[in-house]
């Protein structure tokens, strides 16, 4: 879900510097927070000054990363993405995360409820020069949601999410820019974690986060990109598949998160061709072409980098653990069985280099199969995740996930042999084309 993601962060950060359910039967309460703007009352600017610091914010401890951090590379623009995906796989994990670990996340927030790719000093209030994104804001509202008693800062949060909403129901990873289908996916899924009903939040032309989804699938005719999803039209219109997208949309489609429990696996999915589709016959259609692109290789590719002379498309690692997860969580758990061979023998490596975020993605394979990840092929993702900050305390028992802050639609889901006795999290968890996840994910 978070291949290009990073690599847009970065560009994003820049530009504001220098200047298997379907949707509907999630009926979780709406959480009570700032009231959509009207068509007569504009979005608030998207940067707008903060009037206060964050709470009980970290400073950066003396070896020049901030106290409570996980990971250890620069995290200027990735840092609240790869600690929100760090609790959310502690918790997954079975695992408390430590307090240090919780305030750092929450001391990035601004006042107006955004959260940046990262502030180093979060004592200084966020202003028009705080590049604060929609991913980011969307992640740290899934993992908040695991953590309990975290209202407040998901409200602000939710909040925010509502007032950049783009006039076609989707969202951009910068507001004010066009949609796309990672923002948009990744904002449903926080919606969902703070059970508010995404198709109950519309923009002021009357849209929600569903019609900009559905708007981003490539119909079903003959083709490689049957079925799957574009990041974004092309400058002309068009719809060119790409892997990342297809996988946020696929859970998002189904009205989930990061984090899913497993799903009881059925028949292989078809791209069924319809004239307006569903937002789950979509997803399910997305899920068709995962499978088709998952191949006999069991794992994704990436294309080579612009202006490289190697052609040699390389193993994506990354988005097929995020392929694995939709696909299990749509129900094709069955078809997901090679790719998640795969992972196991050709994995460790990669998550090693790139740290607590990509851990946090193998962890949500593991939780979504079934999978014990504590040996996930010969490796225990969750000490290796542990080990790449504070250190978090076990959940006493499975009773802790009552303190859950969302009503989860995946709490339904079987209590895997290898976790009982532990908290199983069913609540959680950019605009370039560049694909390489060595560079498009720093941890």
């Amino acid at each position: 879900m978070t291949t290009v993601r990073r690599c847009a962060a970065a560009l994003a950060a820049s530009a504001v510097l220098g200047v298997a359910l379907a949707p509907a039967a999630h009926a979780g309460g709406d959480v009570p927070v700032t009231p959509a703007p009207s068509a007569s009352s504009p979005a608030p600017d998207a940067s707008s000054p903060s009037t206060a610091p964050s709470p009980s914010p970290s400073k950066p401890a003396s070896g020049g990363l901030p106290a409570g951090l996980y990971g250890t590379k620069d995290p200027t623009y990735d840092g609240v993405w790869r600690q929100s995906l760090a609790l959310l796989g502690q918790y997954t994990g079975g695992y408390k995360p430590a307090k240090a670990a919780v305030t750092w996340l929450k001391g990035q927030q601004c006042a107006n409820g955004a959260f940046p790719a990262y502030r180093a000093d979060p004592t200084t209030p966020c202003d028009t020069t705080t590049a604060v994104d929609s991913n980011s804001t969307a992640a740290a509202v899934q993992a908040l949601s695991s953590l309990g008693g975290q209202r407040p800062a998901m409200r602000r949060a939710v909040a925010w999410l509502r007032s950049v909403q783009n006039a076609d129901g989707g969202w951009s990873y910068t507001p004010g820019t066009p949609s796309d289908a990672n923002s948009t996916s990744l904002v449903i899924g926080a919606f969902t974690a703070a059970g508010v009903r995404p198709s109950s939040v519309r923009s002021p032309e009357g849209k929600n986060a569903y019609d900009a989804l559905v708007g981003f699938a490539i119909p079903c005719e003959p083709g490689a990109d049957a079925g799957a999803f574009a990041y974004q039209p092309d400058a002309d219109g068009r719809l060119s598949a790409n892997e990342d997208a297809t996988g946020a949309a696929v859970l998002a489609g189904l009205g989930k998160r990061m984090v899913t429990a497993p799903v009881p696996p059925g028949p292989a999915p078809d791209c069924v061709r319809t004239a307006a589709p569903s937002p789950e016959r979509a997803a399910r259609n997305g899920a068709a072409h995962l499978v088709s692109a998952l191949g006999p290789s069991g794992h994704l590719v990436q294309p080579p980098l612009p202006g490289t002379d190697d052609s040699t498309p390389l193993p994506d690692v990354g988005n097929t653990a995020d392929a694995v997860v939709a696909l299990a969580a749509a129900g094709y758990g069955n078809q997901a069985a090679q790719a998640l061979e795969w992972l196991k023998t050709n994995a460790a490596g990669w998550a090693e280099e790139n740290g607590p975020a990509a851990y946090a993605q193998l962890l949500f394979a593991a939780h979504a199969t079934g999978t014990d990840p504590r040996d996930f092929g010969g490796v225990d993702l969750v000490q290796r995740l542990n080990a790449t900050g504070p250190t978090p305390t076990p959940l006493p028992s499975a009773s802790a996930s009552a303190t859950t802050a969302s009503a989860a639609d995946d709490a339904a889901g079987p209590v895997l042999p290898w976790a009982v006795g532990t908290a199983l999290v069913a609540c959680a968890g950019l605009g370039l084309l560049i694909r390489r996840r060595g560079r498009a994910r720093r941890s």
